[in-house]
């Protein structure tokens, strides 16, 4: 593996610079991508410097792929960055990092990604639990060699041990406020003005974990990487549990309609349940596309040996 190339650790800074500062927030519809670009947006216009923004509304959905363009400095033009001008790129998803990476600067770029993983169903070789997928397969530090600077944060674990998983989008986007010339404070007010009021205490805590995080990478702490499991080439065998929040279920059909198994349905009360078990492949659908955070997919090692012949196949709700 190649050493990673030496960089400039201080924060990007628009008055400094010829042109615009320009940054690019990728990821999957319903990971908080346009939160994350409004907050930037915001914060420039406090400074006072010009800004233009550009987001794509019509993907702006689950499972789909969304990109929101974010430019600011004493002048700009345009709304859009063409390749290879990208100053920042913020990557809520893997894959998305990946496919974007041209866009950045060759020689300065800076990334900051989250390592979640969104696989689609039509990834799979077959969609049986634990098949090969067709999904990127390069890994964190493969990245890092090819960029200028480069960080990688499994943002939805640190989230998930926050208790709200809906932060991680927060927790990133305190680790991309390091790269940044706005203070900390400010980023917090943001905060406070952009999420729900009942979540500000939560969000605030995920912004400092993510900041806290990469102040110690840059500064080149030993332990700071969070990084995901290294993909394989066949999974270990799994079994399929799916986790159905009856009362958060608004009835509104989009997992029943779209499950590639047809293995849902509204029971009498128009709550969804799970009415064969053993044709879930846990391809997590219904989980992406569900508005209401309903369905939790839970993929369990299946147990081997003497263990496995009193375990119970298939799925479970």
């Amino acid at each position: 593996m190649n050493a990673p190339r030496a960089f400039d650790p201080a924060p990007l800074c628009a008055a400094d610079r010829d042109g615009p500062v320009n940054v690019l927030v990728v990821g999957v519809g319903g990971q908080g991508v346009i939160l994350v670009s409004k907050v930037l947006a915001y914060l420039a216009q406090q400074r006072g410097y010009q800004v233009k923004q550009s987001e794509v509304h019509g993907m702006a959905k689950r499972g789909g792929s969304v990109f929101s363009h974010v430019r600011y400095g004493p002048e700009v033009w345009s709304p859009t960055i063409a390749k290879g001008e990208v100053d920042l790129l913020i990557a809520l998803e893997w894959a998305e990092a990946l496919r974007w990476l041209p866009w950045l600067r060759p020689e300065s770029g800076v990334l900051v990604c989250d390592t979640k993983r969104i696989v689609p169903p039509f990834s799979c070789l077959n969609r049986a639990p634990g098949a090969p997928l067709r999904y990127a397969r390069e890994t964190p530090d493969e990245v890092r060699a090819h960029v200028a600077e480069g960080h990688a944060i499994d943002a939805t674990w640190v989230a998930e041990e926050l208790g709200n998983e809906r932060t991680a989008n927060v927790v990133l986007l305190g680790a991309v406020s390091a790269t940044l010339e706005f203070p900390p404070e400010a980023w917090e007010a943001a905060l406070v003005d952009f999420v729900p009021p009942k979540t500000v205490v939560v969000n605030i805590e995920a912004f400092r974990l993510g900041r806290e995080w990469i102040e110690r990478a840059r500064s080149g702490e030993e332990g700071a990487a969070v990084a995901p499991q290294a993909p394989v080439a066949a999974p270990p065998a799994t079994d399929v549990r799916l986790e159905i929040t009856g009362q958060w279920c608004k009835s509104c059909d989009i997992c029943v309609k779209l499950c590639p198994e047809r293995c849902l349905r509204l029971n009498d009360e128009r709550i969804v349940e799970l009415i064969d078990a053993s044709k879930c492949t846990g391809c997590r659908l219904c989980e992406w596309l569900c508005p209401d955070f309903a369905i939790r997919v839970r993929l369990e090692p299946r147990p081997t040996g003497v263990a496995a012949a009193g375990a119970s196949a298939g799925a479970g709700t």
